[in-house]
């Protein structure tokens, strides 16, 4: 991996979960971090750690994926901070309502595609300007195994098992709209990442595995520079089907 020293590193959902343990990993690599979330004392608790653990820069940015003004806000608190973006990671997401498919309905399958599809529009649109101003900018989209249609329809798969109409579609959508962005962009990298199921607040803590564990795979490719893999699909495992 590509060293992060002095690169600059935008993160959503940072303050709880995987987005925290993203955030310091990317930290102890020598990154200067930008802390995006809706929730300024979780943010603050995030780099909190971080400043304990790290002699890494880190600033917190409350702000919200879903409100357009709100990532305006925060582009004009990071402009006064950074001249650009090195790397930027999607990771706000949302699980739904959890509901059957047969209950879900459209104002549920919306509020679910706000944060977890147009957010990653919203944030990526507002900070490619920052982004192209990088001699080597990187995209990290944070999916799921749950957007393969391959893996979903696998039987030997457990991702096969789960039946999430919102989470999963949304996740799916992620999926291409970052293959879109790696062809719209063919200077940067752009990839999308299954970190696994990683124990957080999203899944109850049912997941198998921790989340310096599930962050590996996304700080890996947060670092892969610009001779890297773009449009891509990866797994700590590897390439994932689509």
């Amino acid at each position: 991996m590509d060293s992060l020293d002095g690169q600059v590193a935008l993160l959503t959902g940072a303050g709880r979960g995987i987005g925290a343990g993203i955030a310091l990993e990317l930290a102890t690599r020598g990154a200067r971090v930008a802390l995006m979330g809706r929730t300024e004392t979780t943010l603050q608790k995030s780099a909190g750690l971080i400043r304990a653990r790290t002699a890494a820069q880190v600033s917190v940015h409350p702000g919200d994926v879903t409100d357009e003004h709100s990532v305006e806000k925060v582009i004009g608190a990071v402009l006064q901070r950074h001249a650009r973006i090195d790397v930027l990671v999607n990771n706000a997401g949302i699980v739904g309502s959890r509901k059957p498919p047969g209950e879900v309905t459209a104002a549920d399958m919306r509020a679910t595609y706000d944060t977890n599809v147009f957010g990653v529009v919203r944030v990526t649109q507002a900070f490619l300007p920052l982004l192209e101003k990088s001699g080597a900018p990187v995209i990290v989209n944070v999916s799921s195994g749950l957007g393969s249609l391959a893996v979903t329809t696998d039987p030997a798969r457990f991702e096969s098992t789960f039946v999430a109409l919102e989470y999963s579609s949304s996740k799916t959508a992620v999926n291409m709209l970052t293959s879109l962005y790696a062809k719209a962009y063919p200077a940067m990298r752009v990839n999308v990442v299954d970190p696994g199921y990683t124990a957080t607040d999203l899944n109850g803590h049912r997941g198998t595995q921790t989340v310096a564990e599930g962050a590996e795979i996304i700080v890996r490719m947060a670092g892969i520079g610009a001779e890297g893999p773009t449009g891509g699909y990866f797994s700590s495992g590897g390439p994932v089907p689509w």
